[in-house]
């Protein structure tokens, strides 16, 4: 795996005509877990949003393995994962459909490689279920297959544990873990307290900037 690099420089968002958060610097670095931390409305889905590319910032800049996002729109799909706290499942397909569809974007897996992860998240003889069909937190385990397919060393994910039981939660915990451990890194958002966490974790409250 090679070890990534995420930095964010003087970075700045506003929102509603409302400044959130300014002069903010990271330098994250491959076997770290930031979690961003802070009470509704203090910004943390923007940073998140901001260091995947999906929104500019207001000021300052985010680089992921020294190059700025500005100049990577078209391979920031093979750089990095991003999970939004809207599962992204479309209810039609499903789940082997939903994920071959969303790999193909960007990196092509075969059904084996899709039921195998399927079933490492619990959904072994889900694999052609309609995704209507499915519990919310069966659908948030359909969005996290992704994490056990051929991802990128960077994950993005907003409110990754919504929905989840407590052993779909421990689980998802010892993933995270271990990515970070064999180099890859990891930035999210979440309510919930973790129990497992790399040696690498970090904490930041956007709350506490304010």
């Amino acid at each position: 795996m090679i070890s990534p690099r995420l930095q964010a420089v003087a970075l700045a968002c506003e929102r509603d005509w409302r400044l959130l958060f300014e002069h903010l610097d990271l330098d994250l670095a491959g076997g770290t877990l930031l979690q961003v931390a802070g009470p509704n409305g203090s910004g943390k889905t923007s940073l998140l949003r901001l260091l995947a590319g999906l929104m500019q910032p207001t000021a300052g800049e985010v680089l992921l393995n020294g190059k700025p996002l500005a100049h990577q729109h078209g391979e920031l799909g093979s750089s990095l994962l991003w999970i939004g706290h809207a599962a992204g499942i479309k209810g039609l397909l499903t789940a082997e459909e939903n994920l071959a569809w969303l790999c193909a974007l960007h990196q092509p897996a075969d059904r084996d490689a899709i039921w195998r992860a399927l079933e490492k998240v619990g959904l072994r003889g889900f694999e052609d279920v309609p995704c209507h069909t499915l519990s919310a937190g069966q659908q948030r385990r359909v969005a996290l297959a992704r994490l056990h397919l051929d991802a990128p060393p960077l994950w993005i994910l907003d409110e990754p544990f919504t929905a989840l039981d407590k052993q779909g939660v421990a689980e998802l915990e010892a993933h995270l873990a271990g990515h970070c451990e064999q180099g890859g890194l990891v930035v999210l958002t979440t309510h919930h307290t973790l129990s497992e966490k790399p040696s690498g974790y970090i904490e930041l409250d956007l709350g506490r900037r304010a």
